[in-house]
């Protein structure tokens, strides 16, 4: 599916500052100037809107919220801000509804920041840092411990390869003229290759070639790998061929299959919001889940971003995505950026929430990355 990548995420949070941009949507910059009234209106209406899922009408903000002013004057500066691009009617409905623009506005502007209470704490804790696991089952638990929290759909990509750290390599034969060939790097993976020879290998020739890229590349950045790190080990083993076809699959990034990797949890969870009763529009949303690439690359794009990313409707560069909202962050090792983490939902989302966990579960499992490789 085509990604237009014209498009930009406009919200970055880091570490407990929020550093914020100017929100673009259909490429126009989204004004910041709203008299205070209006802002809290705005922010009276979406608050609502998400919490209910109905259009919002200025005689029920008056009496659920302290606007200080009468449903009248709400009624007038609810048609100013429908006016203005803010807010839109739905349909035949009294009452209104935020737009992609007062999403953007409201994000930007007007939402608390949300922080996780004790029960959060406790639990990412407990299933991400606590426990000792393999790096692979380690990122599908934050995966499934977001998609329970924010009761959205979850995705996470796997980390990239080409951001490890090399660590070990074994050559196995399997007969005369097969080896596997296994990397293991850090932060956990464990990737294994055949590779195919034209003349027959000894075990030796494999432990000779082993040991020698072992000495020579521990410690090094898998992305750096380069045939002049390999110089000199060709001529050492006495099997070119074998040292051709491993030095191929180090320098490739072992063609970064397993990096391409998407967990996703929650579907149901997204499928069970108003937004998606509809069966036409939840069939839709459902061919783009299961097109793992096209999350892949969403997530791709956040992940050229520190901070956390908010992609807010018709933002989107996915067509089938822009009636939904991404909320994403990197998660590193180290000071490397290795993958990213988000949510995916409604528009009518709770950016507060998601914003705040999403950050909060990417820190924790760099973390406990960081962890895994020092307990090595």
């Amino acid at each position: 599916m085509k990604i237009d990548n014209t498009f930009r995420p406009v919200l970055c949070w880091k570490r407990g500052v929020s550093t914020l941009r100017r929100g673009v949507l259909k490429g126009k910059e989204v004004e910041r100037v709203l008299d205070e009234r209006k802002r809290r209106v705005l922010q009276a209406v979406t608050d609502d809107y998400i919490q209910t899922a109905e259009p919002v009408g200025s005689r029920n903000l008056a009496r659920k919220y302290n606007l200080g002013v009468s449903p009248a004057t709400i009624r007038n500066e609810m048609a100013d801000l429908e006016e203005e691009g803010y807010l839109h009617q739905p349909h035949t409905s009294a009452g209104r509804i935020p737009s992609d623009k007062g999403y953007r506005y409201y994000v930007d502007e007007l939402m608390a920041r949300w922080e996780p209470g004790p029960a959060e704490r406790s639990a990412i804790y407990r299933e991400v840092l606590a426990v000792r696991r393999a790096m692979e089952e380690m990122i599908h638990e934050a995966a499934r411990l977001l998609a329970r929290h924010t009761q959205y759909a979850s995705m996470v990509a796997a980390p990239r390869l080409e951001a490890s750290v090399f660590r070990r390599l074994d050559l196995v034969p399997l007969d005369e003229t097969r080896v596997v060939a296994i990397v293991v790097a850090d932060p956990g993976f464990v990737q294994h290759r055949i590779v195919e020879l034209g003349r027959p290998v000894t075990q030796d020739q494999c432990d000779a070639m082993a040991d020698r890229l072992n000495r020579r590349l521990l410690g090094v950045r898998y992305g750096d790998i380069g045939r002049d790190l390999l110089s000199g080990i060709r001529e050492e083993v006495g099997h070119p061929e074998l040292y051709d076809a491993v030095a191929d699959l180090l320098t490739s990034g072992l063609g970064e299959r397993d990096s391409d990797k998407v967990y996703l949890e929650g579907t149901l969870n997204i499928l069970s919001q108003p937004e998606f009763r509809d069966i036409e529009r939840a069939r839709s949303l459902l061919a783009i889940l299961e097109a793992r690439d096209t999350l892949m690359q969403v997530l791709n794009y956040a992940s050229r971003h520190s901070g956390t990313t908010v992609i807010i409707g018709q933002e989107n560069p996915v067509p089938a995505l822009q009636e939904c909202s991404v909320v994403s962050a990197t998660y590193r090792l180290g000071d490397e950026v290795i993958g990213a983490i988000g949510v995916l939902g409604p528009t009518r989302m709770d950016y507060s929430k998601a914003v705040g966990l999403v950050q909060y579960v990417a820190d924790h499992l760099s973390e406990a990355l960081m962890a895994l490789v020092r307990g090595r």
